[in-house]
């Protein structure tokens, strides 16, 4: 019996990086942030979701310019292999 994978091809990497970590970023900034803004209080918590949603919709299509320019600029100042 062969068991099949339920992993994703390689290639998704490129989409799936930028948003892992765009959601996890912009979680914590924005908690913070809003935590600094209004103090520990239950509509600083209430603020979150929505601090974080717009966010959120700034950094992923950020990332995702951003990140074939960065890419080159390293290419450029970190040594091959």
């Amino acid at each position: 019996m062969t068991r099949v994978s339920r992993r994703l091809p390689a290639r998704y990497g490129t989409v799936l990086m930028p948003l892992l970590i765009s959601i996890i970023m912009t979680f914590i900034v924005s908690g913070i942030s809003t935590l600094k803004a209004l103090g520990p209080t239950v509509e600083a918590l209430r603020s979150w979701p929505a601090a974080w949603g717009i966010s959120w919709l700034v950094a992923f299509p950020t990332l995702m310019l951003v990140l074939p320019v960065v890419r080159r600029i390293l290419a450029r100042v970190l040594a091959p292999h």
